[in-house]
């Protein structure tokens, strides 16, 4: 197999300030991170693609745009499908007394689920009060499948990879340790940050040697790398790819390392008004999302 080469490093996908309506493009600056400044309100500028996202031959132009806002760099149509791994780091699996999988625990979400870089994660009426449902967060290293991929061999999984991202898998406690299938519990409507930006396959040549954080109002509550990760990127593509198609724009959120807010004695939630920060590197970046509670009035009863 053929590694998937694209002419741009680095995507994002926002609306521009020349002309108010959305477009992708590269970042001028290759070491800003692109996250971080949006959130700041520093100037972003950015050469037009010219393409889809998931077209290897999109064209990066000679054209520079400046960045109005960022949005997720994957529209929901784009992504199609969201596949996500459970416990798969051994520091995360140590930390809940679990026993490591045998094989990748493997769950699913809506596409709905998806916001981007400054979009704000909604807890909804349904997992409230927030001291019952216990909502979490979680910084996840996630895979952008680039071309179909099924029956892969594990040493051409990378072959399939067009780009990798950031992403915060929000989790609801109560009702994902209540029963064995998680897709309730982590599908919520608004709950899934992505981005803030594409990194290119051949720009991150090792995904095992990635690090990622996670902050919580500030105060870093997630520190890991996905060395740490039980079933590493070939493996999980291989795996997931048998007997079933992997599609272009497909995402897979990897797991997440150890820090997570239930395991922590006594154990933290978000609640409304706090502000997680999740980074990963490798170029990815800083998603800055606020948490909001969903707030049901009389006069919608």
């Amino acid at each position: 197999m053929t590694p998937i080469r694209t002419q741009w490093t680095r995507l994002i996908r926002f609306v521009a300030v020349e002309t108010s309506r959305v477009h992708i493009g590269e970042p001028v600056d290759p070491n800003i991170d692109v996250g971080v400044a949006a959130h700041q309100g520093t100037l972003i500028k950015a050469h037009e693609i010219i393409g889809s996202a998931l077209d290897p031959a999109a064209q990066v132009s000679g054209k520079i745009l400046t960045v109005k806002y960022l949005l997720s760099p994957l529209t929901r149509s784009e992504v199609g499908f969201v596949r996500c791994l459970g416990l798969n780091y051994t520091d995360h699996a140590e930390e809940t007394k679990m026993a490591p999988p045998a094989f990748p625990v493997l769950f699913v979400k809506p596409t709905s689920s998806i916001i981007g870089t400054e979009g704000t994660v909604i807890i909804p009426a349904a997992a409230q009060p927030v001291k019952e449902h216990l909502p979490d967060y979680e910084v996840e290293f996630t895979i952008v499948i680039g071309k179909a991929a099924k029956d892969v061999k594990e040493e051409d999984a990378l072959d399939y990879v067009l780009a990798y991202t950031g992403a915060n898998d929000i989790s609801f406690r109560k009702h994902q340790l209540a029963v064995s299938q998680w897709c309730f519990s982590k599908g919520f409507d608004n709950t899934n940050p992505l981005g803030p930006c594409l990194v290119s396959a051949s720009a991150i040549p090792d995904p095992q040697k990635v690090p990622l954080k996670c902050k919580l109002n500030g105060e870093t509550v997630q520190d890991g790398t996905t060395a740490d990760q039980i079933f590493q990127v070939r493996r999980t593509i291989a795996h997931l790819s048998q007997g079933t198609t992997l599609e272009p724009g497909s995402i897979i959120l990897t797991g997440t390392p150890k820090g997570v807010g239930f395991a922590r004695k006594p154990p933290v939630y978000l609640q409304h008004g706090d502000r997680i920060e999740t980074w990963v590197g490798g170029g990815i970046g800083t998603l800055f999302n606020d948490v909001k509670e969903e707030r049901e009035t009389l006069a919608k009863l």
